[in-house]
C-alpha cells in the first residue's frame, strides 16, 4: 500500500513536472523584463500561490463541482475522513470527472498533434497530422460526438460530462493563445509595445499562466488516482520542481528538446485511460505512473541522445 502510494506520488511528480515545462520557459522568460523586487515577490507570493493556493484548492473544487449536493467543508473532510456517505457520493460522481478530464486530456494532446509546432520526435506521425492541421476540429468534433453517444448511454451526467471536458479544453486554449501574444509583447517582440508593460501586468500575467497550466496538471492527476492527498502531494513537489527550474537551470532544460513530446503522448495514454475508467474499465493504478516513466524516460533519453550530437 505504501509502495504503490509512493509510486504514484513520484509518477504524478514527473507528470506535473515535465508537463510544466512550457510553464517554466515562460515564467523565466518574463521574469528576466522585470525589476529585483518583482522578481523577488513572484518567487515567494507567486510560488505559495501557484503551489499550495491554486493547486492544492483545484482538485476540491473539481471534485465539488461534480459533487454539488455535497458541502465544501464535506468535500475537505473527506479528503481526511473516511465518512461512507461522503465517499460513496463521490465514487458516484467519479466517472463524470473521469470522462470530462479524459475529453480534456485528448484534445490537448491532439490540439498538440495537428497545430502545434514542434521538434519531432516520432517525424513520420508528427509530420503526417500537421501536414493535416485543418482536420484538428472535425477530427476533436468527431470524437466528442462519439464519446458523448456512448456516456449518454451510460447517464445523461456522464454526457454533459464530457461536454464540460471539451468545453474547459476550449476555454484554456484561449487564455493561452491570448497569454503567447502578452507574451511576445512583454518580450519586445513588438518594438512599439515592448515598453507598455509595468512588473505589476507581468506579475497577474504570471498568475494566470500558472493557473492555466495548474488546471492541466490537475486533471491529468486523476488519472493517477482520485485521492486527493495524493495528488495534492504529487503535483505540490511537482509544481515545485518547476519553481526551481525556473530559478537555476531553464536553459538547461530547453536543450532537452523532446521533453515536450514526452508529456503530450503521456496525456494522450492518461487521457485514455481516464476514458476507459469512465466507462468501468478497470485499470490497475500502476498503470499510470509506470506509462508516465516510460513515456517520458524514453523521449529524455532520446533528448540526449540528440543532445550528444551537438
Amino acid at each position: 500500500m505504501i509502495f504503490s502510494a509512493l509510486f504514484t506520488i513520484i509518477g504524478l511528480s514527473l507528470f506535473e513536472a515535465v508537463s510544466s515545462v512550457d510553464n517554466a520557459i515562460i515564467n523565466a522568460e518574463v521574469l528576466n523584463t522585470m525589476g529585483a523586487r518583482a522578481r523577488r515577490w513572484f518567487l515567494t507570493w507567486g510560488m505559495f500561490i501557484a503551489v499550495f493556493l491554486v493547486r492544492g484548492l483545484l482538485p476540491f473544487i473539481i471534485v465539488w463541482a461534480f459533487n454539488t449536493t455535497l458541502s465544501p467543508m464535506q468535500i475537505l473532510s473527506a479528503a481526511w475522513s473516511s465518512d461512507p456517505l461522503v465517499l460513496e457520493s463521490i465514487n458516484q460522481s467519479a466517472p463524470i470527472l473521469l470522462v470530462a478530464g479524459g475529453v480534456f486530456l485528448l484534445f490537448l494532446f491532439l490540439h498538440w498533434l495537428f497545430l502545434e509546432d514542434k521538434k519531432m520526435g516520432l517525424p513520420l506521425a508528427e509530420e503526417f497530422f500537421m501536414s493535416k492541421g485543418v482536420w484538428f476540429y472535425a477530427t476533436v468534433s468527431i470524437l466528442l460526438s462519439i464519446i458523448a453517444w456512448f456516456a449518454l448511454k451510460q447517464s445523461n451526467l456522464m454526457g454533459f460530462g464530457a461536454v464540460v471536458g471539451s468545453s474547459l479544453f476550449f476555454i484554456t486554449h484561449g487564455f493561452k493563445q491570448n497569454a503567447e501574444e502578452q507574451e511576445k509583447k512583454m518580450l519586445g517582440s513588438l518594438p512599439a509595445q515592448a515598453g507598455a508593460h509595468s512588473d505589476l501586468s507581468k506579475l497577474f500575467f504570471l498568475e494566470i499562466i500558472d493557473t492555466t497550466f495548474s488546471i492541466d496538471g490537475v486533471l491529468g492527476a486523476f488519472a493517477f488516482t482520485l485521492s486527493i492527498p495524493l495528488i495534492l502531494l504529487g503535483n505540490g513537489f511537482g509544481a515545485l520542481l518547476v519553481r526551481e527550474l525556473t530559478l537555476r537551470n531553464i536553459e538547461h532544460i530547453k536543450k532537452y528538446v523532446y521533453l515536450k513530446n514526452g508529456a503530450m503522448y503521456s496525456i494522450l495514454v492518461l487521457g485514455i485511460i481516464m476514458i476507459f475508467h469512465s466507462f468501468g474499465f478497470h485499470i490497475p493504478e500502476y498503470v499510470s505512473p509506470l506509462a508516465t516513466f516510460i513515456i517520458i524516460g524514453f523521449f529524455f533519453w532520446k533528448s540526449k541522445v540528440e543532445l550528444n550530437k551537438i
